[in-house]
């Protein structure tokens, strides 16, 4: 199992819009990146991270709303390991398999779990349900057997269910490769009702299946991301300190942006008006940690609208700010000030106290 789960972290992608988050994996056979369509959907682009490739937007190519699946054009200079469809794979009940994905944003994260069911139907499509824990982030990873081969890809859970499962078996997958490589045009979707391929070449008045004439949604023609109200202002400050916005989007009121060797989140919270900013910096030594502690106190009477903070392992600094009091003048300044303190800190925590670098951990 440990040579397998070494195979995936490499070919398993994170993805995020202005709207979600989730998971992919590139299939090197069609040179595409794999995923749900509900987590790509209603968008044109998508941010695609991973090893052996800067993050960075690609567009959305195909979407199947009636199996839920998605493809996304693969970055120019990927070039990443080769993965199998198990295709001609019997399982069973009782069957090992692995999760592959990226729950709650995190890195590459795997769970290991037994096949309860083979043949779940709901809605007239057949599921692989299983008790490997999935998360939201996991939707769109592969479903991988003890063969290191794809039977499925990761879907959705029962609520509350108590890690139960559901992963689209792969034969639905390779029919929709197929069908996608032999139709015509760049951008394509399957007609939900008469479940042929549209594309830009033969949509008719941009919304319509030419087949049978039910409504489709192609993805080159989604209507562009535009945020309003605070998210707006928050981006536009964002902007002004000289960060990508569209790469820095990360699901609902989300944002992530790097600051030399700092990786910052940044979060609003409707309910409460909050805004935080939470920079992790790096993670606690396992010796010797009592000169760190005392340091931290001691910059969290020093520096000012600003805090640090331990969450397990991590050192983090944040920022807190209430809606009604922010403006782009006022929040320039505040989150400026947090994206250089962060890039100055970690640096100070790991020369001089002892901490690690948290993003080469995960690696």
């Amino acid at each position: 199992m440990k040579e397998v789960i070494e195979r995936y972290t490499s070919v398993v992608i994170q993805i995020a819009t202005p709207y979600s988050t989730g998971t992919g994996f590139y299939f090197k056979d069609a040179n595409l990146i794999i995923t749900n369509e509900h987590v790509v959907r209603g968008n044109r682009e998508a941010i695609v991270e991973g090893k052996g490739f800067n993050k960075q937007l690609v567009p959305v190519i195909y979407t199947d709303p009636k199996y839920d699946l998605a493809f996304l054009k693969a970055p120019d200079e990927i070039d990443l390991p080769m993965v199998e469809l198990g295709i001609n794979h019997l399982f069973a009940e009782g069957d090992q398999v692995i999760a592959c994905g990226h729950p709650f944003g995190l890195k590459f994260t795997t769970t290991q779990g037994i096949i309860s069911n083979t043949n779940h139907e709901q809605e007239g499509i057949r599921y692989i349900q299983h008790d490997a824990a999935l998360n939201p982030g996991n939707s769109g990873g592969p479903l991988v057997n003890n063969k290191g081969q794809v039977i499925g890809i990761n879907t959705f859970i029962i609520q509350d269910g108590d890690n139960i499962g559901f992963s689209l078996p792969v034969h639905y997958l390779h029919d929709a490769i197929q069908d996608f490589l032999e139709a015509s045009g760049q951008v394509k979707v399957r007609c939900e009702s008469c479940q042929n391929i549209v594309s830009e070449l033969n949509i008719e008045n941009d919304k319509y299946c030419p087949h049978c004439g039910a409504r489709v949604d192609l993805a080159s023609l989604a209507e562009l991301y535009e945020p309003a109200g605070i998210a707006h202002t928050i981006e536009e400050l964002l902007k002004d300190a000289g960060h990508d916005i569209t790469l820095s989007r990360r699901g609902p009121n989300n944002w992530e942006i790097q600051q030399g060797s700092a990786r910052i989140t940044i979060s609003y919270h409707e309910e409460s008006g909050i805004i935080s900013g939470d920079a992790y910096l790096c993670l606690l030594p396992k010796d010797n940690i009592k000169p760190l502690y005392e340091y931290l106190l001691r910059q969290n009477y020093q520096i000012e609208g600003l805090n640090f903070s331990i969450k397990g392992r991590d050192i983090i600094l944040s920022l807190i700010i209430y809606d009604r009091y922010l403006n782009v003048d006022t929040g320039k300044k505040l989150f400026q000030n947090l994206f250089n303190k962060a890039d100055h800190f970690d640096n100070i925590l790991v020369e001089q106290y002892g901490a690690s670098w948290k993003y080469e951990e995960e690696q």
